[in-house]
């Protein structure tokens, strides 16, 4: 039996992974089965009807990622056919969003192809082994969580009211949302995993899964169609290497913009010499997030080949040209190490939700296409098949004789809760848990005017920017989730307190 440690969203996950770690599973088996479980339990925050990114460093193999990322839908329609189907909402989530929602807000769905990549090349479990605790936690009904009652209590109507079975799985007989701690039950959803189970991945994308996903889309003028389906496959890439202090960091590549924002904004504050985060350091890590998050909006968001533009950002980040001018929220994680050395981290998401849940599916499906500050190209975002941007940066670092994974949901907070954290405990040293739970910043440019968001308990500098400073630590700031294994010291992980969170940890 593997020995592995976890840190996700729950402890319901957390459990999962364990209960795979027993049948022989590995770092990566145990990963699949706490973020398929977490995917399939947290009703607003995600979805498997969304996408993933997979970064494996097995301990005598190079690293890998593994791009279960959306991709833009419509083969086979004509061009009047696009770009339909949508409807702009406003949310006061976070300080106010908007995005978009209904069938034309849905890209083609990654998760669970990247998934069964990820498990045919690397996973030792069988197969339906990783399925079981999420088949019977959605039969019996699982509690719901904190962090997704506090997402619905700003979506549950607008959004996840859309459709008829997604509105009965979060709302009472009398028509009130539920509340955190009360059994939900997703209506079907137990059947289409238990088939996906014992038939494999690729009824999602070509069987009556499939058809019932894209009959629903094409019905409320969506894009999605059975072709778009049927020709995704996952993809793996070399990740992004870079050294951070003593560790090579491995993160998401292009053409995913999430592991090249956070690889450079690392490395923006390379040369940091604190031992504390004061108001110079914070200035420092503000002005690199300001330049790096302006670098995006003016060439990466726009490029039609990101893979450049990426490598520029990087460069520019390493040789200092980069803050040359500043010198004066849905997304879950899971992380797992084992006592082999291997490194497995899955960052799955499903935008804010489309609300769309084609009946008797139980499939709640993304709404990545709406998805207005990261997806700039609006609904019709280039050709189908193309991936669509995504802040999502699964990563795992190692250092002689040890392993880290790591990552953090939060939409475009991924990369900025993630680069504090690493700051934290890979160059400041300090404990785990404690460079999980430090306050963080986050320089916001989703809206008209650039603000810069934080929680309390920071020094911070005067900066050329409303100020926005929260009351306590909030599921905004992301929810980092990390684990290590040290071949001298054994393993530790940390899960973020901003959301409840799970872990496991066998020297505990």
């Amino acid at each position: 039996m593997s020995r592995v440690a976890v840190a996700t969203t729950s402890q319901l996950a957390a459990d999962a992974a364990r209960e795979v770690a027993e049948v022989g599973g590995n770092a990566v088996d145990c990963a699949l089965a706490a973020a398929l479980l977490t995917i399939n339990t947290e009703p607003g925050v995600c979805a498997l009807g969304g996408s993933a990114f997979i970064t494996i460093w097995s301990r005598d193999q190079d690293p890998i990622t593994v791009d279960g990322n959306v991709a833009v839908p419509g083969m086979g329609l004509d061009e009047q056919e696009r770009g339909r189907g949508a409807v702009e909402i406003s949310l006061d989530y976070g300080g106010g969003i908007t995005t978009l929602v209904g069938p034309g807000s849905v890209a083609v769905p990654g998760t669970l192809a990247a998934m069964e990549d990820a498990w045919q090349h690397y996973g030792k479990a069988p197969w339906q082994a990783i399925f079981e605790p999420t088949i019977r936690a959605c039969r019996d009904g699982f509690p719901l969580s904190a962090a997704c009652r506090y997402y619905l209590g700003y979506s549950g109507d607008i959004i996840f009211g859309r459709s008829e079975d997604g509105y009965r799985a979060v709302h009472r007989d009398d028509g009130t949302l539920v509340d955190a701690g009360d059994t939900v039950v997703v209506p079907h959803l137990a059947d289409t995993l238990d088939a996906i189970a014992r038939e494999g991945g690729r009824i999602f994308y070509e069987g009556d899964i499939a058809r019932a996903i894209a009959n629903h889309c094409r019905g409320g003028d969506g894009m999605l169609t059975r072709e778009d389906l049927a020709s995704y496959r996952a993809v793996e890439r070399a990740p992004l290497v870079n050294a951070i202090g003593d560790w090579q960091l491995a993160t998401n590549p292009p053409p995913a913009v999430g592991g090249s924002m956070l690889t450079a904004m690392l490395l923006a504050c390379a040369e940091l010499d604190i031992e504390r985060w004061g108001t110079g350091a914070l200035a420092h890590l503000i002005n690199a997030q300001r330049a790096c998050l302006d670098f995006r909006q003016r060439h990466l968001d726009l490029a039609d080949e990101v893979g450049p533009e990426a490598a520029r950002l990087v460069e520019s980040a390493r040789d200092g040209s980069l803050l040359a001018r500043w010198t004066s929220a849905s997304t879950v994680h899971t992380s797992v190490v084992d006592d082999s050395g291997n490194g497995c981290a899955i960052t799955a998401s499903s935008g804010y939700g489309s609300g769309e849940m084609p009946a008797g599916t139980g499939l709640w499906l993304n709404n990545c296409l709406g998805e207005i500050e990261l997806n700039r190209r609006g609904l019709d975002a280039g050709p189908p098949g193309a991936r669509l941007p995504s802040n999502m940066a699964p990563s795992v670092a190692r250092r002689d004789g040890a392993v880290l994974a790591v990552g953090s949901p939060g939409a475009d907070r991924i990369t900025t809760a993630m680069q504090q954290f690493l700051i934290n405990y890979l160059q400041l040293d300090m404990p785990l848990a404690d460079a999980v739970a430090h306050p963080r910043v986050h320089v916001d440019t989703s809206g008209d005017v650039v603000r810069l968001k934080a929680e309390p308990g920071l020094m911070l500098p005067e900066v050329d920017l409303p100020v926005s400073v929260f009351p306590e630590l909030v599921m905004y700031f992301g929810g980092v989730g990390a684990a290590v294994f040290d071949e001298e010291r054994g393993f530790d992980v940390a899960a973020d307190p901003r959301r409840e969170g799970g872990v496991f940890n066998p020297d505990a």
